[in-house]
Formats: structure tokens, C-alpha cells, sequence
């Protein structure tokens, strides 16, 4: 079940005339409508919703207006419910609240959805003791000023549910014990590291760099200039990768090493049609260029490339 993804000032009005005074004051509680016209239409929306038909009549109108609140704003009220299921007992006054706090810093009503639908656990948070510490963290230790908070949570929604003391801070300190020198890069770009686990995360990806070959400090110089290889699954990821690249490409680890974005590529889409391409053609193209061109820069070089080969070695077959 989805409702149109309307306003979210839409959201938790309350519903009859007939409606308790205990529940029509939990749904004052919410945000208001703007005008007359506009409360009416609400409303009647909120009246119209498949909730409210007498095959849900067994629902609390309390609970039925939470569902509503979640899927105004474009939220999965089931998966929410089903992620989260403290938000069953949340009152819808502490939903709004929590609106209204992240609103007061930056975030936009039209960014509701998809960090609450990304995590539902927000919607539980204590303000004081959870989501305050987390905008100080972005304004002290990652020096983000207060009209850039929004372009980290909508990176990494995932900050918002994050313990300062206990992940982001120890993420944090590691990361700069590597090298992560650019602040900016980690509050912009990759604040998904900081979020990642030092045990269970980071540690493993840089210990499986190793075993395979590489030396701390090469490894450590990977993945500063690839930060994505510590959001890569060993398993799905590095493991066919690299064997594609030792037994059907002949590949030395030098050249991972120079150029570690080549376990960003997609194996089946990218890597291995373009390494057929190569290998039929006769010719030899660093990974950089084989990997990071376009579809149409890609075909140029190999026009070009050809063209090279076949004035050295005179062999026609090589026209493409």
C-alpha cells in the first residue's frame, strides 16, 4: 500500500468531528495546513484512504494516522514498521518533532522519504541524546557549516543513526591514522566510511588487500586513492575480480596497484567485454584507458589502436 507522496504538512490532521479529545489533540499535535481550503482537502484525502474503509474499522485512528503520516511523505509505512518496530508505540507528536528538528537543520521536506525510508530508525530517535550529537560531529570534527548539513545526510542517511562515541568517532580516528587527510572528501563524498565498522569493515578489506599480495603501505595507498574498496564485498567483489584478472587477463598486482578503481568496474558489463574486445583485436591497452573511456571513446581507441597495430605487423585481418 502507497499513498501519493503529497506534502507532508498533510500529514497527522485529524480525521472525523467525532474523533476523542485525547486523539484529536495527539493530531493537533502534527503540522498544520495553511489555510482553510487546504485542512479541508486533507482531510477528505486522509477520509478516502483505503484505511478507512470499514474492513480496517479495527484499527486505532491513532494508528491509522501514523500509516497516513509515513505514507504522505512518501514513506513505505510497512517496511518502516517492519524495520523499526518501536515506531509502532511512537506517538505522532514525537514524529513531528523529529521533522521539525531536522528541518531546523537544513534538511528539506522533499529529502523525508528517502532518509526515512532509507532508515525508518530515525523516526524513533531521541533528539537530545541521538540526532543532536551527530550534527555536532559534522560541525566540530568534520568541520561541515550548518547550510551544508544536508548534502551529508542525503550522501549518508545513515549518519543519522550512527553513535558518535561509538562509530563515528572510532571510524573517524582511523581513517586519519591512514591518511584520510580531506575532510570535505569524507563529509561530501564518502561519509559512508565513517559509518562502516573498523572491526568488521575496514580491518578486513585492508588484511585481504594484503594476503593477496600487497604490502601494508601499498595497500593502505589503494584505497586512500580508492576509497570505494572498503564498500566492496570480498566475496562478490574482490574474489572474481581478481581471478579474472590473473587467469584470463595475465594481469601483474603493479597494475592494481596503480590502478585499484578496477575493482569499481562491473565485472559482466564493462571488464570482461572489454578485455574480449582487446584480446580479439591483438592489441594492448593500459587498464585505465580500457576501463574509464566511454562506450563511443572506447571504440575510437580501438579503431586507432588497430590501425597502429596493423601498419607494424601488415596484417589485414586486424580491420575492424
Amino acid at each position: 500500500m502507497r499513498a501519493s507522496p503529497l506534502h507532508s504538512s498533510l500529514c497527522c490532521y485529524s480525521l472525523s468531528p467525532s474523533t476523542s479529545t485525547s486523539s484529536t489533540n495527539n493530531s493537533q499535535l502534527a503540522i498544520r495546513a495553511q489555510s482553510p481550503q487546504s485542512s479541508n482537502k486533507s482531510s477528505s484525502l486522509l477520509r478516502d484512504h483505503p484505511l478507512y474503509s470499514p474492513a480496517h474499522s479495527n484499527i486505532s485512528l491513532q494508528f491509522k494516522e501514523k500509516i497516513l503520516c509515513l505514507e504522505i511523505m512518501g514513506v513505505d509505512s510497512g517496511r518502516a514498521l517492519s524495520l523499526n518496530p518501536s515506531l509502532r508505540s511512537a506517538s505522532l507528536h514525537s514524529i513531528h518533532s523529529i521533522i521539525s528538528f531536522l528541518q531546523s537543520k537544513g534538511i528539506h521536506q522533499k529529502d523525508l522519504a528517502r532518509i526515512f525510508g532509507m532508515c525508518p530508525a530515525i523516526l524513533t530517535s531521541d533528539i537530545r541524546s541521538d540526532l543532536l550529537p551527530v550534527f555536532d560531529f559534522l560541525s566540530d570534527d568534520l568541520k561541515v557549516p550548518d547550510h551544508s548539513f544536508r548534502r551529508s545526510v542525503n550522501k549518508c542517511p545513515r549518519l543519522l543513526v550512527s553513535s558518535v562515541p561509538d562509530q563515528l568517532k572510532p571510524a573517524l580516528f582511523f581513517l586519519q591514522r591512514l591518511g584520510f587527510r580531506d575532510l570535505q572528501a569524507l563529509a561530501y563524498q564518502d561519509p559512508i566510511l565513517l559509518v562502516s565498522s573498523v572491526e568488521n569493515t575496514l580491518i578486513p578489506k585492508l588484511r585481504y588487500l594484503e594476503s593477496i599480495g600487497f604490502s601494508r603501505d601499498e595497500a593502505v595507498g589503494m584505497v586512500l586513492r580508492c576509497p570505494a574498496l572498503f564498500t566492496f564485498s570480498i566475496e562478490n567483489n574482490f574474489k572474481p575480480k581478481l581471478e579474472f584478472f590473473r587467469e584470463e587477463m595475465h594481469g601483474r598486482l603493479d597494475s592494481l596497484k596503480e590502478f585499484p578503481q578496477y575493482f569499481a568496474f562491473s565485472l559482466e558489463k564493462r571488464i570482461r567485454p572489454r578485455h574480449e574486445v582487446v584480446v580479439r583485436t591483438g592489441i594492448t591497452l593500459p587498464l585505465p584507458a580500457m576501463l574509464k573511456s566511454t562506450d563511443e571513446e572506447f571504440d575510437q581507441l580501438i579503431k586507432q589502436q588497430t590501425h597502429v597495430h596493423l601498419l607494424l605487423t601488415g596484417d589485414p585481418s586486424l580491420i575492424m
